[in-house]
């Protein structure tokens, strides 16, 4: 697992909310009662994507959280940033304090290599292509029902 369990319930909420229609504000429980996430630590997540700008949130009876950008200008890197920060795409795979070319852990040119990878993938993919991309299994409040 590379990602915390934080930006994995981010990464889930920004595609789940990406399938309402635009503009539309969910309340945040029926949206960590839909992905089948703890609603405590959801809305702490929630929290963190509206203070990045990635979530609008509004208050009161029609209010809930919606995505502040269009999908498509919305990358996965952006939203990993925004709760693990930069780590991912900057630190030692075994969190090692001083790894680098001088003092290599033992993973470190493989690491190196796949999270120059990764981190082109997460750079050029964005909530929009990621939906494009198949079945979430992200809920269904929003799902088309079945014929």
């Amino acid at each position: 697992m590379i990602l915390s369990k934080a930006c994995e319930y981010g990464v889930r909420a920004m595609l789940y909310l990406a399938s309402a229609p635009r503009d539309t504000y969910v309340a945040s429980r029926a949206v960590s009662e839909d992905l089948g996430l703890p609603y405590s630590f959801f809305a702490k997540v929630v929290q963190t994507l509206a203070h990045s700008g990635l979530l609008s949130s509004q208050r009161g009876p029609s209010g809930g959280v919606a995505l502040a950008k269009d999908p498509s200008e919305v990358t996965l890197a952006e939203v990993v940033t925004a709760i693990d920060g930069e780590t991912l795409f900057t630190e030692c795979v075994l969190g090692l304090p001083g790894c680098g070319q001088e003092k290599p852990c033992p993973l470190h040119a493989q690491w190196t290599f796949t999270r120059t990878h990764i981190s082109a993938f997460f750079q050029t993919a964005t909530i929009a292509s990621l939906m494009e991309d198949g079945d979430y299994r992200l809920g269904s409040l929003f799902s088309a029902p079945e014929e």
